[in-house]
């Protein structure tokens, strides 16, 4: 079973379970706190499993876009991507363990034809407070599993969440693929790395609530996350041994070898992979309107478009090419998701610019290597700090350093320089968490109003300085809002006086902040703005204020506008190449 045909047997048999197919959101997420890309079809569902009403119902199943970039330096082996998609189904305060495990062994079983004795499945061992996860084991073997296919593990391997400090939480169940080899020790299951195991589908049930103290207590609303990998169950359905030897990347990487002159082979698969993986993680990421800067989400977009560039180089071609397989990604996934074919041009333009600045970058980078080694005379090793600026500055990969300076007769220190990246790092991540920290995850009464704050500052921007004007991306904290607009010049004090002057006026009128449920159709023929369309259903929620404001969005609001007391801009600064960003609080100022 090929990859669409993989999505629409899944979608056609959760709507037979009665739910509703909801759109992929957005690749930046709106509600969770602790990521700078959606890694799981959960995140963008956070509201709703805090308890928000969804417009389409309790169940409901979708596949959603993700980015995960921990693993890139594994990128390139047999099953590790940067993008990859995640087909999901959920409960939200509907049905539990029993349906979910039962409906997943059905659907196996029965649609993608796995036998009972190619599966092995865990569950959660126990710990402190929480007790070990029978029932979830007892659901298996009511469905023929064996005990040697049960395994317990702890809360690193089967325990989610919660998203932040706080939150819901719970035990899972991890299904896996076995390949029917014989084990490589006593001791070999799921959690063993021997390729005999590949997971498929993880079970989430979310029936704890942690509270700042580390205290579980049960939820009232129970729910059911799952996530099942499309490539990874895609090289088992088409019985390749990579998810790279799938019908998803036969086509990218026959363009490449078209463009490179190479042939993908066991020399140079690596090299192809990486391209191919990148290239598709950054066509997606330009999708969504991210454009190459020097922080967040546009950093990780500049490293995968220069690693691109790197890996292609090495397949012996040093030219422009990437639009071509932009092109190529966009009619492939353009049906699936329509976002990509909108955005078509923008995602050309803009891979082009920042893979010919790199080209322009890496000659400069070559003159400064050339500096560093008439620097570094009379010594055998190459300063690791000089090493991590070239990279930092430059953009120049490590391995290309190394490389060159090998030719010279010189070493890099690479743990110098693997010392120096870690730190870069933790600091990266460090403001990353900072950015991220809150958002609206925990939906308290602060975060709550700058929410709303949102709105009525996106208004004040469209209504006085550029009806185009639409918004790029937010993030809330408890202490203040961030956001980001599409603008291509610095706003003036009077502008931005004018823009509190509008939100308080707003504030002090105190009118009604009114949320209506319509047909998507109804909802923009009215003239309610969204920000990602795509991820929305047939029915959706239509936050007014006023004839101020009217946007799709998943709340949470205050009730009147009052209660923010006030408004007050607290920066504008540029964000990215077209892109401006306000940062500003509420709350009674004198």
């Amino acid at each position: 079973m090929e990859a669409q045909q993989l999505r629409e047997a899944f979608i056609e048999f959760f709507k037979s379970k009665g739910h509703a197919q909801i759109g992929s959101a957005s690749l930046i997420p709106e509600n969770d706190p602790t990521v700078l890309f959606t890694t799981a079809g959960m995140h963008p569902l956070v509201p709703y499993l805090l308890g928000e009403k969804h417009p389409m119902g309790r169940r409901l199943c979708d596949f959603q876009k993700c980015i995960r970039t921990g693993d890139i330096d594994e990128v390139g082996d047999a099953s590790h991507l940067t993008f990859f998609e995640m087909l999901g189904n959920w409960s939200l305060g509907d049905y539990f363990k029993k349906e979910s495990i039962g409906w997943s062994f059905e659907f196996l079983t029965e649609h993608l034809g796995f036998k009972p004795e190619q599966l092995a499945v865990t569950a959660f061992k126990g710990e402190g407070e929480i007790p070990r996860d029978d029932e979830t084991a007892d659901l298996w073997r009511s469905h023929g599993l064996k005990d040697d296919q049960i395994f317990f593990y702890g809360r690193e391997d089967n325990w989610w969440g919660p998203a932040g400090v706080t939150g819901p939480c719970g035990p899972d169940t991890e299904i896996f693929y076995d390949d029917g080899r014989p084990k490589c020790c006593d001791e070999c299951g799921p959690s063993c790395h021997c390729g005999k195991y590949t997971e498929i589908w993880n079970n989430v049930f979310m029936e704890y609530f942690k509270d700042e103290n580390g205290r579980f207590t049960p939820l009232k609303q129970k729910n059911v996350d799952t996530g099942m990998g499309l490539e990874r169950v895609c090289s088992i359905t088409e019985g390749k041994e990579t998810v790279y030897d799938t019908s998803l990347f036969t086509g990218i990487i026959g363009k490449l070898e078209e463009i490179s002159g190479s042939k993908y082979g066991d020399d140079t698969a690596r090299d192809f992979r990486i391209v191919a993986d990148h290239l598709r993680a950054a066509t997606f990421i330009l999708g969504d309107g991210v454009v190459p800067a020097k922080v967040g989400q546009g950093y990780i977009l500049r490293r995968l478009i220069r690693r691109a560039s790197r890996y292609m180089s090495k397949l012996g071609y040093d030219g422009i090419f990437m639009e071509q397989v932009c092109d190529l990604i966009v009619d492939q996934y353009g049906p699936n998701y329509p976002e990509l074919i909108r955005a078509r041009e923008d995602i050309k333009r803009n891979i082009t610019a920042e893979e010919e600045k790199f080209h322009k970058t890496l000659s400069k980078g070559l003159r400064r290597f050339n500096e560093m080694v008439s620097e570094n005379a009379g010594k055998e090793v190459l300063d690791g700090e000089a090493v991590f600026r070239l990279y930092d500055t430059f953009g120049f990969p490590v391995e290309l350093t190394d490389e060159l300076a090998r030719e010279q007769g010189l070493k890099v220190d690479l743990d110098d320089f693997d010392r120096r990246f870690r730190e870069h790092q933790e600091k990266s991540r460090a403001g990353a968490e900072q950015t991220f920290k809150g958002g609206l995850a925990d939906h308290s009464e602060e975060t709550t109003k700058l929410h709303t704050a949102t709105h009525l500052l996106n208004a004040a921007l469209r209504n006085l300085i550029d009806p185009d004007i639409r918004q790029k991306g937010s993030n809330i904290t408890a202490d203040r809002l961030r956001f980001d607009f599409n603008f291509d010049r610095k706003l003036t004090p009077e502008e931005l006086k004018s823009i509190e002057d509008y939100v308080n006026d707003a504030i002090r009128k105190d009118i009604p902040v009114v949320c209506r449920e319509m047909p998507v159709a109804e909802a923009k023929a009215s003239g309610a703005i969204g920000v990602f369309d795509d991820k929305y259903g047939a029915i959706v929620k239509v936050y007014s204020i006023g004839d101020i404001s009217s946007e799709l969005c998943g709340g949470p609001h205050v009730t009147h506008t009052g209660e923010l007391q006030g408004f007050k801009i607290k920066k504008e600064e540029s964000s990215a190449a077209g892109v401006r960003r306000i940062k500003a609080v509420v709350g009674k100022f004198d």
